[in-house]
């Protein structure tokens, strides 16, 4: 089996690598070279393409890319890749989009005689470099059940039925992750108020209803002023944005998660926004 792999950054390179790790024919395609080498560098069944063509014969084409508009932008349109892939081959989508790109790039590569897979992701780079990302998976199951190996080497595959809900679960963790972490951001605002130290503040909230995992992993960095980024603050507004445009086309209204919505945009227009999601505080309490 020939895989083809587009995006080899923060969470595509590692899944690549532990295709290559298992000895399989993995073609790798990036923007930079930088990134392909690191993944190369896992084994020697990784090649490097020169052209996302070069993956048109491919039997399985794995994306992991920053925007929806980057995976339509290469995948469709009559220079794409689907009007390219051989007929019965599967994408393998692996960006955090919304449902409705997600069917539309379904509906497009079965119309050229494609299958399509979503498969969002649950962690961090650190879990899937050790294939121990979650993977929420959606589409035709007998498709999904027939590449059960594949998933099992790069990660923990869970069918969720649907790509709506493969999409979906995904944005419902970040909503709920980044709205938690907003919150964080106003309790500790209100800690400084009063004058409490921050390291000690977290320590006296981690036996209270207060904790969450936000608070364990991103409390002690805002403690310390660390806001390295390890999830950048702009790619957490995108995925609340996206998660609120979904629940929005559903009929709901999320008041909680939209005015954590407006913390991010507020940040990232202040400047923040490659920094970690925890710089969102520097836009609390003002």
């Amino acid at each position: 089996m020939q895989i083809g792999f587009i995006g080899a950054g923060l969470m595509g390179g590692p899944l690549a690598r532990n295709l290559i790790r298992a000895g399989k024919d993995v073609l790798v395609y990036d923007l930079s070279a930088e990134a392909i080498q690191r993944t190369l560098d896992a084994g020697p069944s990784g090649k490097a393409a020169t052209d996302i063509s070069n993956l048109s014969g491919c039997d399985v084409v794995f994306s992991s890319l920053p925007l929806p508009q980057h995976v339509t932008g290469v995948m469709l349109g009559d220079g794409g890749l689907y009007a390219k892939m051989k007929k019965g081959a599967t994408h393998i989508e692996l960006s955090t989009i919304d449902p409705g790109t997600s069917n539309e790039l379904k509906a497009a590569a079965e119309k050229h005689g494609l299958g399509y897979i979503q498969c969002t992701l649950g962690k961090t780079p650190a879990h899937a470099e050790k294939a121990e990302e979650p993977m929420f998976i959606g589409g035709d199951k007998a498709l999904v059940d027939k590449l059960g190996d594949i998933f099992k080497i790069i990660g923990i595959p869970s069918y969720v039925g649907s790509v709506d809900a493969a999409c979906a679960v995904k944005l419902i963790s970040n909503m709920i992750g980044m709205t938690n972490l907003a919150v964080l951001a106003e309790g500790i605002r209100v800690g400084d108020k009063a004058g409490l130290d921050r390291k000690l503040l977290l320590e006296l909230l981690t036996d209270t209803g207060a904790r969450s995992f936000q608070m364990d992993v991103r409390g002690p960095w805002i403690a310390n002023d660390d806001y390295a980024p390890r999830f950048g603050l702009d790619l957490a507004l995108k995925d609340v944005r996206l998660g609120l445009e979904m629940a929005r086309a559903w009929g709901q209204d999320l008041k909680a998660m939209e005015a954590a919505l407006e913390y991010y945009k507020q940040a990232s227009a202040e400047g923040f926004g490659k920094e970690d999601c925890n710089a969102v505080i520097k836009a609390v309490g003002k």
